[in-house]
């Protein structure tokens, strides 16, 4: 069973740092795009950023020049560097795997169970 592991959440001052990491374990042959995902209150889930097996990487029009994607094939794990903080990017960012390759079986996607960021102003 693959499972998705968020850390790195917290309470920020705008304008401050944050360093998101998430995991995935299991017996993981391959994953194809890794990616980040936040909802805030009242509002619906939004792609933060994504970042494929390769290294190609799509961002919110809305991170760009703030965040930074990476990812560890072989540890699994991806990354967001958050810099310059607002607001606004107040959410619950919770982490996406696309195309999880096992021993056995296939799946198609696997979400983690969110971690919090606060940003005070």
């Amino acid at each position: 069973q693959v499972q998705l592991v968020e850390s790195g959440g917290g309470l920020v001052q705008a304008g401050g740092s944050l360093r998101l990491s998430c995991a995935a374990s299991g017996s993981i042959f391959s994953i194809n795009t890794m990616g980040w995902y936040r909802q805030a209150p009242g509002k619906q889930r939004e792609l933060v950023a994504t970042i494929t097996s390769g290294g190609s990487t799509n961002y919110a029009d809305s991170v760009k020049g703030r965040f930074t994607i990476s990812r560890d094939n072989a540890k699994n794990t991806v990354y967001l560097q958050m810099n310059s903080l607002k607001p606004e990017d107040t959410a619950v960012y919770y982490c996406h795997a696309e195309r999880v390759v096992t021993a056995g079986r296939i799946a198609l996607e696997r979400w983690g169970q969110g971690t919090l960021v606060t940003v005070s102003s």
